[in-house]
């Protein structure tokens, strides 16, 4: 997530990464691989050709053994496919604006492709009580930041996936409570 203040420190814009990760095109790349691999091995079997370089699956038999790596061969590219499109259309991209001009803050997040696209929640900066830090270390560690915003449940400010480093975390945090003159809970 990066942040930009402009307009003599009366706007702040946090960018934050979607989909577009290194991580989901490299799964996307992998899937495919297998995938193919497999739906080439599923169809030398039934053929009785070999189809791959790598091994010659013709000597197998088409039931079980072919139809079961045709059925992974699908699987994986359904999966590759769902990576590609969700790569595409930057699910959970988007950013956080927070305006003193205007006096409002802006959440906007995209979704999957429907009606409900553009997620998009604005309040008053005034409704905004705190930031709030939540971390939880472990197996499957948390770093998140929260926006407290009166009579409403708190709202993510982070990227969903891989947790933040802890100093860019607090960073964040700080520089986003100071700019809207809130306390920083939780660290």
């Amino acid at each position: 997530m990066t942040a930009q203040t402009t307009e003599d420190s009366l706007r702040l814009r946090q960018e934050v990464l979607g989909a577009r990760r290194f991580s989901n095109m490299f799964w996307a790349v992998i899937s495919a691989i297998g995938g193919i691999g497999f739906f080439l091995a599923s169809l030398s079997s039934y053929l009785h050709k070999n189809l791959l370089i790598v091994s010659d699956p013709s000597q197998l038999s088409f039931i079980p053994q072919g139809a079961a790596l045709g059925f992974y061969g699908v699987a994986g590219s359904l999966v590759c496919l769902y990576l590609v499109l969700v790569v595409i259309w930057n699910v959970g991209g988007g950013y956080n604006e927070f305006d003193k001009k205007s006096g409002y803050a802006t959440i906007f997040r995209w979704g999957y492709p429907g009606k409900n696209r553009r997620i998009e929640f604005s309040c008053r900066l005034e409704d905004i009580q705190a930031v709030r830090a939540e971390i939880k270390e472990g197996f499957s560690p948390k770093r998140q930041l929260y926006l407290k915003v009166k009579q409403r449940r708190d709202i993510p400010l982070t990227r969903v996936g891989e947790p933040m480093p802890l100093s860019a975390l607090e960073n964040q945090g700080a520089e986003l409570a100071r700019f809207l003159g809130v306390p920083l809970e939780g660290i």
